[in-house]
């Protein structure tokens, strides 16, 4: 009978599976994949170095072709594996937050832009009082407007000058 006298302390702990391996590399290939794919204003601004970028000018030219981008997703990825991930994958995360807030934000003027169509006088001061820089006499018309087209079941012209009107004029 052989007995084995080893402490968990005396294994490696370095040792990282091959299963752990693989599924790493395929998040580095679908973050790969992500990354080329994105539009090229936005891959700008990410932390890529020489190498990555220069592979990003490529995986451009063959978006359109499933099998080689696969294998250039698998290249951008044993690329990443050498790369700081993680400040690349927090960029990716800060432009996402970005979109969020601007659709927040966007959210917040057309309940503005309802709320004073549906608010009347009060609202339209209360407005005001919020953006000093509006015209009272201009969002009175637009607010007018608006309510007409409305009214018709006809938003229009109107009623996204209004919304734009907020937006240029909104202050926190």
């Amino acid at each position: 009978m052989h007995h084995l006298d080893h402490d968990i302390d005396e294994f490696d702990e370095d040792y990282v599976s091959k299963t752990d391996v693989k599924r790493y590399m395929h998040e580095l290939q679908d973050l790969a994949l992500t990354i080329i794919r994105l539009p090229k204003a936005k891959r700008n601004k990410l932390p890529l170095n020489e190498e990555l970028q220069d592979a990003m000018v490529l995986g451009d030219k063959i978006l359109n072709k499933p099998d080689a981008l696969k294998r250039h997703s698998r290249f951008v990825a044993k690329l990443l594996a050498e790369t700081d991930v993680d400040a690349i994958r927090a960029e990716m995360d800060v432009l996402a937050n970005k979109h969020q807030q601007q659709s927040k934000q966007h959210e917040k003027f057309e309940q503005l832009r309802e709320q004073v169509i549906a608010g009347g006088n009060q609202e339209v001061e209360d407005l005001l009082a919020l953006c000093p820089g509006m015209e009272r006499q201009k969002l009175r018309q637009l607010v007018r407007q608006a309510t007409k087209e409305q009214a018709n079941n006809k938003p229009g012209k109107s009623y996204r000058d209004l919304l734009a009107y907020i937006k240029a004029n909104y202050q926190e």
